[in-house]
């Protein structure tokens, strides 16, 4: 009786810890619901678990795995228009891949409208693909379903199939959502303070605030005028984002962000704006405005002060427009609420001068004089704006595909503008209202060390170095031609094919399957198919290292860039294993050779799919990222017997990985014996 009871408890704890590996954190409802007669609308609703996440169907190119979905192709059925998810997604900027990320907590719902053809019902399958991710763990899934559909006696019958691409889900963001908008925020801020010191603003603070002050006995009065005119170049500056979120519109302003023409426009602009900060001519507006305005500000009172504040933004247009004008190019490439906002942010900062020396006039005596370092402020933001204007064309390029703003082409402008404005923050270079430069200041060098070393900074990218820091700013990197990392990726693929492994054994005997687009970090080399590297094993007599991973696998990313880089630990995968890494969210379709049907039925016919059932099938897990040293010796429908230590996932402690990989080799030679 006692055996019978340990046996029990025995195979409960086994069926705990199987389940405690195999992850479920989403479980998904498919419905239909009528919205017209002639259309109907596929909802599928995610519920996820604590401290899980789901990616969105709109995260950027680039980023991790995003949630999508197939449908069947049918004539009983047509989509109409594109997917949408109904919930705010949360945003971050994920370091690993550079991008924002969005993704789902709780809740995700998608949903996608249909027009049926069809008189009677009908079914629809399909498949829905995503990836769940919480702290050092990673899970794909792609769980089938049938929708049962009401036809309609309206319906009209199509005559033939709809194109491939009309039952096609496209995972395209259709309104961008803003980046960041409290960033955006300071960045407009960081603009209005710029724009204070600029030659036609930074000399009216003194005199603005002493008029107010000595335009009136009550001091008290004269500061609530003050801060009256403080308050007017907000609402006036605001009132002009207002006014262009109300007239463009979100559909205007996600125009603006993909068509070629707004971007040419933007590129013009931003060079227009930065030969006026060189000294080529001024931007200003016709003298009646300002002149009606001045005659307004001498009525006195708070309307005297509401016309003064916005005489002041006509009379310093010639130095804010570029910035002013910036601010609205970024701003209407992004969310409605983005020229507010940044409008708003750029306001604060300009009125805040005015509104601090009002309460606290006796500062105004701390105020550096007016001269030839506001021109100087207007130079260096002039080159700023011809490094910040080819990021339109890099746009136009990528989107069309013209290969001529390439990643070297683009970081060689950079480097040239940075280093011209290294040079005149030296004195070297002078431009027509410059003041001469006989010696420079400690605050002038360190912006010269500054620039220089930004300059430094470039210089590797333009041989492949990823310059992680301007990820959102440069051309993706398979756009440069010469690319060291690429060169010696590629040359070790060369030692690959005549058998010859890089340290010199003859233990990669293999072309690898899949290596045409699937490749390992750190110039490592390895197998993307479980049968191949057994194969390669079996010669090498060494033991496998399998990555379950993923493309779009934050963790597995992570545990690359700081643990695989590791010298030790590098070194130990070069020459004790064979590493076979399986994708198992890879949509690359696989020869029929290398299909495989699972037990109910249905056949796996693309790389991921079968990856992910390897996995679940033979380790009774998930989860990615998932390293698994095996003993290849072990009878194939039992590889878990083969299993050399425990598992290993998400945990970035390098002493921990060494000790796990070298136990494995000391077990794979035990068993040898």
């Amino acid at each position: 009786m006692k055996k019978l009871i340990l046996a029990i408890v025995c195979m409960f704890t086994l069926t705990l810890t199987s389940l405690a590996q195999f992850e479920q954190p989403a479980v998904w409802k498919f419905s239909v619901k009528k919205t017209s007669e002639l259309e109907r609308e596929l909802v599928f609703s995610g519920t996820i678990e604590a401290n899980w996440h789901v990616y969105s169907m709109f995260t950027p190119d680039g980023g991790p795995m995003k949630a999508s979905f197939e449908l069947e192709k049918s004539d009983l059925y047509s989509l109409v228009g594109k997917p949408v998810e109904t919930l705010k997604p949360h945003k971050e900027h994920d370091k690993i891949f550079g991008v924002d990320v969005l993704f789902y907590e709780g809740k995700m719902i998608i949903k996608q409208k249909i027009k049926v053809h069809s008189k009677k019902d009908f079914q629809i399958t399909g498949s829905l693909s995503y990836q769940a991710c919480q702290d050092g763990k990673c899970v794909v899934f792609e769980p089938e379903f049938t929708l049962n559909v009401k036809g309609s006696d309206k319906a009209e019958i199509k005559s033939a199939a709809p194109k491939k691409e009309d039952n096609k889900i496209v995972n395209e963001e259709d309104t961008k959502e803003d980046s960041s908008i409290w960033a955006f925020f300071w960045l407009a801020f960081v603009g209005g303070l710029l724009a204070v010191i600029m030659p036609c603003v930074f000399p009216m603070i003194p005199m603005t605030v002493s008029f107010f002050m000595h335009s009136d006995s009550n001091k008290a009065k004269a500061r609530a005028k003050a801060l009256f005119f403080s308050f007017s170049i907000i609402a006036i500056y605001t009132a002009l984002g207002l006014f262009i979120s109300m007239v463009l519109g979100a559909d205007f302003i996600n125009w603006l962000s993909t068509n070629w023409v707004p971007n040419l426009l933007f590129f013009i602009i931003f060079m227009i704006f930065a030969a006026s900060f060189f000294g080529a001519f001024e931007i200003v507006l016709p003298s009646w405005i300002v002149s009606k305005s001045d005659k307004q500000a001498d009525k006195g009172g708070y309307i005297g002060a509401f016309f003064m504040a916005f005489t002041l933004v006509l009379v310093s247009f010639s130095c804010t427009a570029p910035i002013v004008g910036n601010i609205l190019v970024e701003a209407a490439r992004g969310a409605i609420l983005r020229p507010i906002i940044g409008m708003f942010g750029f306001s604060l900062a300009v009125a805040l001068p005015f509104g601090f020396f009002a309460f606290f006039p006796s500062r105004l005596q701390k105020l550096p004089k007016s001269g030839g370092w506001l021109n100087s402020v207007k130079v260096v933001l002039g080159f700023i704006e011809v490094a910040l204007g080819f990021k339109f064309l890099m746009v136009i390029d990528q989107t069309y595909h013209l290969g001529i703003l390439d990643r070297e082409i683009y970081i060689a402008i950079w480097i040239v503008v940075f280093t011209l404005m290294g040079f005149y923050l030296l004195g070297k270079i002078k431009f027509a209202h410059d003041s001469e430069v006989k010696h420079i200041g400690v605050f002038r060098l360190l912006c010269v060390i500054a620039t220089f070393t930004f300059v430094v900074y470039l210089i590797p990218g333009m041989i492949g170095a990823p310059l992680k820091a301007l990820a959102g700013y440069m051309p993706p990197q398979e756009t440069i031609d010469f690319d060291v990392n690429k060169i010696v990726r590629d040359n070790a693929k060369e030692i690959i094919k005549k058998g010859v492994s890089v340290n010199g054994s003859a233990d990669v005997s293999e072309t690898p399957k899949y290596g045409e687009f699937l490749h390992l970090p750190h110039g490592l080399e390895g197998y993307f198919d479980y049968d191949q590297a057994v194969r390669v094993a079996k010669k090498a007599n060494k033991p496998l290292f399998i990555d379950f991973t993923g493309h779009g696998c934050v963790n597995c990313r992570e545990m690359e860039q700081t643990v695989w880089a590791n010298p030790r630990v590098k070194k130990i995968l070069e020459e004790e294993y064979i590493i076979c890494a399986l994708y198992v969210d890879d949509k690359a379709s696989i020869p029929e050779s290398d299909w495989i049907t699972r037990e109910d039925g249905k056949v796996l016919k693309k790389l991921g799919s079968k990856n992910s059932y390897f996995q679940i099938k033979n380790f009774e897990s998930n989860a990615q990222p998932n390293y698994i040293l095996l003993d290849y010796r072990v009878d194939s429908n039992n590889l878990k017997s083969g299993v050399l230590a425990p598992s290993r996932g998400h945990n970035l402690n390098i002493d921990e990985f060494v000790a796990f990989l070298k136990k494995g080799v000391e077990n794979y030679k035990k068993r040898s014996k």
